[in-house]
């Protein structure tokens, strides 16, 4: 089961990070892959248990469930119901920490799943690299930006 695991420093205050990443549906407005994105019977996006439904650039459809969410520990935790790519039972687990040298953000992003072993390498890089990596450096700028 490949087990995936990212973590950035963002130069951000975690309440700064933590008000955009808690929004469950807006990862449309940072993220570079996602085109567009709604919550399924228009719950609200911190609703334990909304699904997302969203469209990616190529055209590609997923859908995702929040299945925790904390703003005490500014965590949460979803899963993927459906998505075009052979992977099955994603879980995946977000978790911001204050680094007081600075006034810094540490991000922690994981994720466990299953894959056909032929495809384990090029999902697991996807995951990594194309959603996580892409993911902190898209907040980096959108901090930017918003700053």
């Amino acid at each position: 089961m490949p087990h995936v695991v990212k973590s950035t420093i963002l130069d951000a205050p975690t309440d700064a990070v933590w008000t955009v990443l808690r929004d469950f549906n807006g990862h449309d407005r940072w993220h570079p892959v996602v085109a567009t994105s709604s919550i399924e019977r228009a719950q609200s996006s911190d609703r334990i248990g909304c699904i997302r439904r969203f469209k990616l650039n190529d055209g590609s459809e997923l859908r995702e469930q929040l299945l925790a969410l904390s703003d005490l520990e500014q965590s949460f935790s979803y899963c993927l119901l459906d998505t075009p790519m052979p992977m099955f039972n994603y879980v995946a687990h977000v978790r911001l920490l204050p680094v007081t040298d600075g006034d810094r953000t540490f991000w922690h992003w994981e994720s466990r799943f299953t894959t056909k072993p032929e495809d384990r390498d090029r999902i697991t890089h996807m995951v990594a690299e194309d959603i996580y990596q892409a993911g902190f450096e898209a907040i980096r700028r959108h901090l930017k930006e918003a700053a």
